[in-house]
């Protein structure tokens, strides 16, 4: 009998295993295929337990939970049972004032436009791909974005959350306080193992963590174990989040929510140099913009290139949006050159005189640096900026040919004050591989976290492995040289699983392993994530071709 048959006996949902769905499941937004046995959309917790309990009877059987697929790191790829929660799980149970009660498979689309209905309420760590993840996949990677710098990430927002443990049952999770956490540990079951067990290993390794943990705000490498203690809590569920799905299977979220400011500003700062990038930050922070976003020259270049499909993008008449540019032209003129990177501030208040101010303020205090600056007057003004930022690398994926992106050095962190001393080494790394890959540099400067996805030909196998490893560990040894994390936003998955050694050390690695056997002693989810993943499982499933 295969795996289809029992599993379709178990469950009320739906159990495929035909190439259609086996080949989408197999694929993410990662550089990996790896193709499951079966998919299935469970109905309801019952059958996520069902789920497990056969798993757990099944030795070799695993469990891997995917929403939307915008992974790019391979985070729910494989090679057993995808569970995909889109199908059924896709309720919004409630929205009220300061939180929501979702389900995981809800795109966070359609969960922001419910919680803008109700009093202008977002959940602000979206990521770039808002448009289509979902908020289960939010969770599991602990995701971030532009609005990060203020508002935090995932972790900040998850008030409760429901989780399919290996026990087989649905378990309720949130910060409890001291009293109400040991009672928790002096019960019975799986809960008060789990509890008690991570309090003795966070308890017993409590100066190895703070050593290792990055000095940086943002950090989506490995468990956080350092995080689970806060503000006078025990909350396991800062350690769930961004789990990618190995502890356990998330079948309810309740986020909670705040009212974003409505009128916003930019200022905008052509650099021609690094040097002067950490003072100019600094000046800039200290003025609390509410993101602080960056592109390099390389990215301007494609915008260059590429501006009549950038301009229509933006919308509206042609000739309008020409002149919308003059006054990057004339910035290029005046220096001759390209800026090396282009900072973006914004600024937002309640009203728009407020926001315009607080972005000139920030305008004034830059003087000495003499530094091309402008702030943006107009909303068709500000956007075009962020067409720039967010648009310009699809640009170029579409338009150059024989080549895929290939995210791998997609996501490290450093401290924003070691940006002048990063960056020039970082292209030093980069340089020798110029004529191999395509890449553009930005990312959220205020926080120190930059994307590089570059563009590579994936043809000749053996040429693309020895480049993703040693480029992977080039640019990783220097992170980790600034006390930074390899990875702020998107997450370990298949790619950065083989590098959280690296990462943390020998020591800090096996207490991961450690919390993966406390909640998944027998391996049923998702395996080779976090803990066990290798660059020989990675390199063998990388996709075939460009």
């Amino acid at each position: 009998m295969s795996i289809q048959d029992d599993l379709s006996k178990l469950v009320k949902g739906d159990v495929d295993a035909s190439d259609e769905a086996l080949a989408a499941a197999s694929h993410d937004a990662s550089l990996f295929e790896v193709r499951p046995q079966a998919v299935v959309s469970p109905k309801d917790a019952d059958d996520v337990k069902a789920l497990v309990k056969y798993a757990d009877a099944h030795p070799g059987v695993s469990l891997t939970a995917r929403s939307a697929g915008t992974d790019m790191g391979g985070g729910p790829l494989t090679e057993s049972v995808v569970v995909s929660f889109t199908k059924y799980f896709n309720h919004i149970k409630e929205v009220s004032d300061g939180f929501a009660v979702t389900e995981p498979g809800v795109y966070y689309r359609d969960f922001d436009k419910a919680t803008l209905e109700k009093g202008g309420q977002i959940l602000p760590s979206y990521p770039a791909s808002r448009e289509l993840c979902t908020v289960g996949g939010m969770v599991a990677n602990n995701s971030g974005g532009e609005k990060t710098l203020t508002y935090g990430k995932t972790e900040r927002y998850i008030r409760r959350l429901k989780m399919v443990c290996a026990d087989g049952e649905e378990h309720e999770f949130k910060p409890l306080g001291e009293q109400e956490a040991r009672r928790k540990e002096e019960g019975a079951g799986f809960e008060a193992e789990v509890y008690g067990k991570m309090r003795a290993l966070i308890d017993s390794n409590r100066d190895l963590l703070a050593k290792a943990k990055p000095i940086v705000s943002k950090n989506s490498c490995g468990y956080y174990l350092w995080n689970v203690e806060h503000d006078g809590l025990f909350d396991l569920c800062r350690m769930i989040v961004g789990s990618q799905g190995t502890l356990g299977m998330v079948t309810e979220i309740e986020f909670g929510l705040v009212k974003p400011k409505t009128h916003s500003h930019l200022l905008v700062v052509f650099l021609n140099s690094l040097d002067q990038l950490g003072e100019t930050a600094t000046h800039i922070l200290e003025y609390k913009p509410e993101s602080f976003e960056s592109y390099d020259d390389q990215t301007l270049k494609v915008a260059i290139k590429f501006l009549p499909q950038l301009m229509k993008q933006m919308g509206g008449n042609v000739i309008t949006l020409g002149l919308e540019f003059v006054p990057e032209m004339l910035a290029v003129l005046e220096s001759a050159r390209l800026p090396k990177l282009v900072l973006m501030a914004e600024f937002t208040a309640d009203t728009d005189e407020e926001a315009l101010k607080a972005a000139m303020d920030a305008q004034m205090s830059l003087k000495a640096f003499h530094e091309k600056t402008r702030v943006t007057k107009t909303e068709s003004d500000e956007h075009k900026y962020w067409v720039i930022r967010r648009e310009s690398f699809n640009m170029l994926r579409k338009h150059v040919h024989g080549v895929r992106t290939a995210p791998f050095i997609d996501d490290f962190v450093v401290p924003p004050m070691s940006l002048p001393r990063f960056l020039p080494r970082l292209y030093e790394v980069l340089d020798p591989y110029k004529k191999e890959l395509t890449y553009t540099i930005a990312g959220h400067v205020g926080d120190g976290n930059f994307h590089i996805i570059p563009l590579m030909n994936l043809n000749d196998h053996e040429r693309a492995h020895q480049i993703i490893k040693d480029l992977s560990v080039k640019v990783y040894e220097l992170v980790h040289e600034f006390h930074g994390s390899i990875t702020g936003e998107h997450n370990d998955g298949i790619i950065r699983t083989p590098f959280i050694k690296m990462q943390y050390g020998e020591e800090v690695y096996r207490l991961f392993e450690e919390v993966k056997k406390i909640w998944d002693p027998k391996g049923i989810f998702n395996p080779g994530k976090k803990v066990g993943g290798t660059l020989d499982y990675a390199f063998a499933h990388l996709v075939k071709s460009s």
